[in-house]
């Protein structure tokens, strides 16, 4: 502290006590000549330090208020300041308020420095003096001064806002389940329940009439949810959506949250791979074998996590290997990425190894009257007329068409918007055996009736 003061005790008398003596002096010079009473007052050294004094103070003043001015005025904006809303919140919803303003200031940059420090900004917007109407009202913002030196201008200075009655009714929630990827892949939510079933909803006639839907928010990313078991999970946040699916926030939710009880499940099954081939091979060859990771493909099974509806639903994994052009070489392997089937959480592999081996081609004729008709519209009964059954041509290595036979072809006719009367339509094979090539090369034709 005595540093501190007499720093300021040297500048004072290097830029102010001097420079006035040095004035006082030459003064003294110039009016000696006129008595030495004057002579014996400036050469007092109190009379200086109080004159000194007073030409500071009264400098001080001068520039404080703005008559001399000594630095250049600056602006800056401070963003984002929040707006206090002042209404009956009982009664009313007011609609058309920014959550934000901004405010520019301008003035000295140290009085500036100063009103940021502060940070004391505070925005309101006082509707407690408005009622309902079907007009907007213009209402200004009225905000406080933490620095009365400074010059302030909100941005926007004014708002027009309507104000409507608040009404409310009664509207079911559903749950929705969010941050389902951080849950433990291997788990699935078997079911939720909720605390109620019904909330209140409050709001304007308006915003009421767009409610689609209200949603509880549960949060599977809990730190709790580790294992298979029941959870209470609380406090969950309640919101409401248009048909559009958009949040709608103009909305109040009695109560804002609830409580949520998950039961967690970590269902599995075992599920096949299914080889599917596109393209063609080389004229003479056919696939004799597919292995997966050196095992037979028919044995081959992954072990696949998901919700019970979904794995109880799952009949295999879907692989297409493209074979367009190959036949010549023995054997062709492939590595395959699998893709999770929709609503599949976790699957044992993400990779496989795809062995194919080739053979010459053979084939055989095999004669099949059963046929399924598909696809058929209601109130309308189909009749098979064609006699004899039909002709259908397998392809495939010798190994292979000898378990092949009547019993194993699934034949069928699709009716997708056949109507009353004959029809010629081409005979399909379902086969889901990658090993085998059906061919048939005629039509039959289908009677369609009236019930």
């Amino acid at each position: 502290m005595r540093k501190f003061f007499r720093a300021i005790y040297r500048l004072l008398d290097r830029c102010i006590v001097v420079p006035i003596s040095r004035v006082v002096y030459n003064i003294q010079n110039l009016l000696r000549k006129n008595g030495n009473f004057l002579d014996k007052i400036l050469n007092r050294p109190t009379f200086l330090i109080y004159l000194s004094l007073a030409l500071a103070i009264g400098f001080f003043f001068l520039i404080d208020s703005k008559v001399v001015t000594l630095v250049q005025n600056n602006a800056e904006v401070i963003s984002n300041v929040p707006v206090k809303v002042k209404y009956n919140e009982e009664a009313y919803v007011v609609e058309g308020v920014p959550e934000t303003v901004d405010i520019t200031i301008t003035g000295r940059k140290s009085d500036i420095y100063l009103s940021k420090q502060l940070g004391e900004y505070e925005v309101t917007l006082d509707l407690t003096e408005y009622t309902a109407s079907d007009a907007a009202y213009k209402v200004y913002f009225t905000y406080s001064k933490n620095i009365d030196n400074l010059n302030y201008k909100l941005d926007p200075s004014y708002v027009s806002v309507m104000i409507k009655n608040k009404v409310s009714s009664i509207a079911s929630v559903q749950y929705e389940l969010i941050n389902q990827d951080k849950l433990d892949s291997k788990l699935s939510v078997k079911k939720v329940t909720l605390s109620k079933s019904e909330v209140v909803v409050k709001g304007s006639e308006s915003a009421l009439d767009k409610i689609a839907s209200v949603k509880a928010l549960v949060d599977l990313s809990d730190s709790d949810l580790t294992a298979a078991g029941t959870y209470v999970i609380s406090n969950v946040k309640l919101v409401a959506y248009d048909n559009q699916g958009k949040l709608l926030n103009n909305i109040e939710i009695v109560p804002g949250t609830l409580d949520a009880t998950v039961e967690l499940d970590s269902y599995s099954a075992q599920i096949p791979i299914e080889v599917k081939t596109k393209g063609t091979l080389v004229p003479g060859k056919a696939i004799a074998s597919i292995l997966i990771n050196n095992k037979d493909s028919k044995e081959y099974t992954l072990t696949v996590y998901g919700s019970e509806e979904v794995i109880s639903n799952l009949k295999s994994i879907p692989v297409t290997i493209n074979i367009d052009g190959e036949g010549n070489d023995n054997t062709k392997n492939y590595t395959v990425n699998l893709s999770k089937p929709t609503g599949v959480r976790y699957m044992s592999e993400s990779t496989i190894s795809v062995s194919l081996t080739f053979a010459n081609e053979d084939q055989k004729e095999i004669v099949i009257s059963d046929i399924t008709p598909r696809n058929l519209g209601s109130g309308l009964n189909p009749n098979i007329i064609t006699q004899n059954g039909i002709t259908v041509t397998a392809k495939g290595v010798t190994s292979v068409l000898e378990n092949i036979n009547a019993d194993n072809i699934k034949a069928y006719v699709d009716l997708t918007g056949k109507g009353v009367g004959d029809h010629d339509v081409e005979v399909k094979i379902d086969s889901d055996n990658p090993l085998v090539t059906y061919i048939v090369s005629s039509t039959i034709t289908v009677r369609i009736s009236k019930e």
